[in-house]
């Protein structure tokens, strides 16, 4: 033992081949570590591909309990008599058995139980929609929303969890079939890099900055949120679910409803029918207005652009050609000239002048506390950001009616700390 301490000890701390390899042994593990730690943030089986989405009309919970000669012509009877329940419940004119097998083009057993003579089970039944379109009327395709990204959260045992495992708020999501429903959902499957850009922490941020990348990700223009809360009263009893609909960026609150299996073999089916009226709530909310496009998350989209943005791009290249000419004249391609200033300025009112403003942004809340402080500050014009370093410093150009100091001081009346430079400012809380 004490040979092997010796080698370890200080005289061989600077000699000793064996230390340095232990050393290198000890950082190449380290790594190792580190890039197994990230690779396991993203790798394993956490994604479910959804389903594919049908326009077929699909009618589903039909329950029927029958007899027949055989077990084969019991389920043939209860099959029939599903489509006729279905049909009835489709609200569709009278038709007979033959009729009916033309416009069904499937059967989705969902239960079921078969006896010699008897035949009980849950049924789904599939209408094509071409075919049963006609006599069901013209009902069939309404206008649909603009492509909204679905983020389903389920909390279980204070656990929040949307891609980083499997889960079955998420599969009842990748099972639904959204053909029929008027909002288009852009679902995803939670593999890859989905566990880390959507996850519980996306739906408490504010920030539009980072809505708008995370939204173009996916081609979609909102979101939508779906939280589902479980509570099991004891093991193998009843489960009691709470669900959440919510939409937009600041994840307002559609409806709240509860529903109960009656034990955990029965919360697949309870899921289902969550998913089945938070459907029902998101298009109730489409055709009552409350799904508007958000315009703070179109921003360059190509749309129409607000007057006020449209008055901040116009003040920041007004500043740009003002720097350009400056830099000109400096280097004496253009001759000085002097004149009075009128541009952006009311008689008796000061000119409007560009400043730099330093700000730091350790998250992206203080980011837009920050932006909304400075733009509500008197004799400001006008704020650009020439630079966004969440985590570090960024940089916004002021349009400000006055002078530096001036609006140092309209700064540190706001609660700032301020810091001068040449035609500079750094502020912080």
């Amino acid at each position: 033992m004490s040979a092997s301490l010796s080698l370890l000890g200080p005289a061989a701390a600077h000699s000793s081949p064996l230390r340095r390899w232990l050393g290198g042994a000890v950082l190449a593990l380290m790594l190792l570590g580190g890039g197994y730690a990230l690779l396991a943030q993203v790798a394993g089986e956490r994604g479910i591909a959804p389903t594919a989405a049908s326009a077929d009309i699909e009618v589903k919970g039909i329950t029927v309990d029958v007899q027949g000669k055989s077990a084969e012509d019991a389920r043939a009877n209860g099959w029939r008599e599903a489509q006729r329940k279905a049909w009835e419940k489709l609200k569709g004119p009278k038709l007979s058995d033959s009729q009916l097998d033309g416009l069904v083009s499937a059967i989705v057993i969902e239960r079921e139980r078969l006896g010699p003579r008897r035949y009980i089970a849950t049924l789904g039944v599939v209408f094509d929609r071409q075919r049963a379109g006609s006599y069901l009327g013209g009902a069939a395709q309404q206008v649909r929303s603009a492509p909204l990204l679905l983020i389903p959260v389920q909390e279980s045992g204070g656990a929040y969890i949307t891609f980083e495992q499997r889960n079955p708020w998420q599969r009842a999501w990748a099972e639904f079939n959204p053909g029929q429903s008027r909002i288009d959902y852009v679902r995803l499957s939670g593999a890859g890099g989905d566990s880390l850009l959507v996850n519980f922490g996306q739906t408490q941020r504010r920030s539009r900055a980072w809505w708008r990348s995370t939204l173009d990700q996916y081609g979609a223009t909102d979101v939508l949120m779906a939280f589902a809360r479980l509570e099991h009263q004891f093991p193998g009893g009843p489960v009691s679910g709470t669900f959440v609909a919510r939409y937009g960026p600041d994840s307002r609150p559609l409806e709240t409803f509860t529903l109960k299996a009656d034990n955990p073999d029965a919360v697949p089916e309870m899921l289902a029918q969550a998913v089945e009226r938070m459907d029902q709530i998101f298009t109730g909310a489409l055709a009552s207005g409350k799904l508007r496009p958000d315009p703070s998350l179109r921003l360059g989209a190509g749309g129409d652009i607000d007057p006020a943005i449209q008055r901040l791009i116009e003040i920041g290249r007004a500043a740009q050609a003002r720097r350009s000419a400056e830099a000109a004249i400096a280097s004496g391609a253009v001759p000085r000239i002097e004149a009075q200033t009128v541009t952006g300025t009311e008689p008796g009112e000061a000119a409007v002048r560009s400043i730099t403003v330093q700000f730091a942004t350790p998250d992206a809340s203080t980011f837009d506390a920050a932006l909304g402080a400075v733009r509500g500050t008197g004799g400001v014009r006008g704020v650009g950001v020439t630079s966004t370093a969440i985590g570090g410093t960024s940089v916004m150009s002021v349009s400000f009616a006055g002078s530096l100091d001036e609006l140092a001081a309209a700064l540190e009346a706001r609660g700032f700390s301020v810091r001068r430079g040449a035609n500079a400012l750094a502020i912080s809380r």
